[in-house]
């Protein structure tokens, strides 16, 4: 099949709106037209540091204006663009940037400390984004016209077990991942989406490849900080907004008797079904949550659960979206009846083509995505956990995402984590780490019981901790190898 060219989307956009506003950071706002002339800027200094459309560059930066142009420069010559978890040792960076191959490293300054261990580890260049100006100007080459197989971007999946994985994502990839949020969030004039997630996340990369392709103004944080979202959505008139559980719970915390403005339309929610309490909450706000699931490999959401759903189908991550197909299939990749668990297979044109200099199991475009669910009678996906998650006791299957579902519907617990732990005659027994709210007195007991009366006497978790705070990644992804090792 003929690969399918798009004129570059960046350049597609500053001819066709360019007075719109496209990014609001601090107190600045930039128009797609201002942004376009800072990327060409960036663009030539990346030229003259003999950068090419064939290179894998790498990028080291927090939420800021100058990573969305150092990101829409790279774009607009075409390279790929190896985006890294500032959250990451020099030690784990070093893996990343010696799989990808990367020839080129561009950072900043509040990095140093990190950057001066990586240097140690590697000959790769750097270039620090406060140096950028420095290097010597060259009228850069264009890419006027993108074929959509292209790579646009690597991104090193967090991986539960052994190395992580360079995700590759095609600018096909983004652009179906956009359409496809499209025909199920609907696009207005007046759409602003707030971005406090990682740039380097693909929640984040996401909302930036939808502002260049919908003509959208993206109002940018560099963290979450739940009363700065409250007074941006109230300033900006923002209408979308992507959250985690934890995000979306800090934000009703502070709302307290207040709520959003008519004009606010979704919260697009990942990284796990909600509560109930925290939906019922939202409910009773008139806030409009869209549970999501999806994966650095679909280049953001896959499947969403629209509102009118989200308590009726409690726990549901919805239906694929338009362009998106999936199935649940046995361990001989067999499709598998409704209401039967098994692996998550997906195929779609936001689907990666696979991992960079690694094998991944494919079948007839179907990737095998190693997360565990089941379909209900109404084709509704039912996430159940990451197969390598799954505390097999007693020959029974269990799956943390169940238990900490559970435990999280307790009105005095706001966080939970849930792994296995080795246990001489069960094989494995599930333990909980728990984060409970302020001035609560919870023991064991009391949480056992309340555990005993919803969950099967085998899945109550054997041991509780008490924390203040659980080990998350910058998406606000539970870290359960992190828990394992403080076992």
């Amino acid at each position: 099949m003929n690969s399918i060219q798009m004129p570059n989307f960046f350049t597609k956009r500053v001819h066709l709106t360019p007075n719109r506003p496209a990014v609001k950071f601090g107190q600045k706002e930039w128009t797609f037209k201002e942004l376009y002339d800072l990327a060409y800027k960036a663009a030539g200094h990346l030229q003259g540091a003999n950068v090419e459309k064939k290179d894998y560059i790498a990028v080291l930066l927090k939420n800021h204006i100058d990573s969305v142009v150092v990101l829409l420069a790279l774009q607009l010559i075409g390279t790929k663009a190896v985006i890294l978890n500032n959250r990451l040792t020099a030690e784990e960076l070093l893996y990343q940037l010696n799989d990808s191959q990367a020839s080129l490293l561009i950072s900043e300054d509040s990095f140093q400390d990190t950057l001066n261990s990586v240097k140690k580890g590697s000959n790769i260049n750097l270039i620090l984004k406060e140096e950028l100006d420095e290097i010597p100007y060259q009228i850069p080459l264009i890419q006027e016209e993108i074929d959509l197989d292209d790579i646009c971007t690597i991104m090193y999946t967090s991986g539960t077990s052994g190395n992580p994985k360079g995700v590759k994502q095609s600018y096909g990839n983004h652009w179906w991942s956009s359409i496809g949020s499209a025909l199920n969030l609907g696009i207005t004039e007046n759409d602003c989406w707030l971005c406090t997630v990682p740039l380097f996340h693909i929640s984040g990369y996401s909302i930036l490849m939808r502002s260049i392709i919908y003509g959208m103004k993206v109002v940018l944080h560099e963290t979450f900080d739940e009363k700065a979202v409250i007074h941006d959505i109230d300033e900006e008139r923002v209408t979308i907004m992507s959250v985690v559980s934890i995000m979306l719970s800090r934000i009703i915390e502070t709302l307290g008797e207040e709520r959003l403005p008519a004009y606010f339309r979704c919260m697009l929610l990942g990284g796990g079904p909600a509560p109930l309490p925290l939906l019922e909450k939202c409910t009773s706000k008139e806030i409009p949550v869209y549970q999501t699931y999806g994966m650095t490999e679909t280049a953001s959401q896959f499947v969403t659960l629209s509102p009118e759903y989200s308590l009726k189908k409690l726990g549901s991550a919805g239906k694929a979206l338009f362009p998106s197909q999936l199935k649940i299939v046995d361990s001989l990749g067999n499709e598998l009846p409704p209401n039967e668990s098994g692996e998550i297979v997906v195929k779609g044109p936001n689907v990666t083509s696979g991992y960079l200099n690694k094998d991944h199991q494919m079948t007839e475009g179907w990737f095998f995505t190693g997360d565990i669910g089941y379909l209900d009678n109404e084709g509704f996906l039912f996430v159940q956990d990451r197969r390598s998650d799954l505390i097999i006791s007693g020959g029974e299957n269990i799956y943390p995402a169940e238990i900490e579902g559970i435990l999280l519907s307790h009105p005095n617990i706001i966080d939970v984590g849930v792994i296995g732990k080795e246990d001489e005659k069960w094989g494995q027994v599930p333990v909980a780490f728990i984060v409970t709210s302020t001035g609560t007195d919870l023991d064991d007991n009391q949480i056992m019981q309340y555990c005993s009366e919803k969950l099967a006497k085998y899945k109550v978790p054997k041991q509780i901790f008490y924390l203040k705070g659980l080990p998350r990644n910058a998406s606000k992804k539970l870290l359960r190898r992190k828990l394992h090792e403080w076992l």
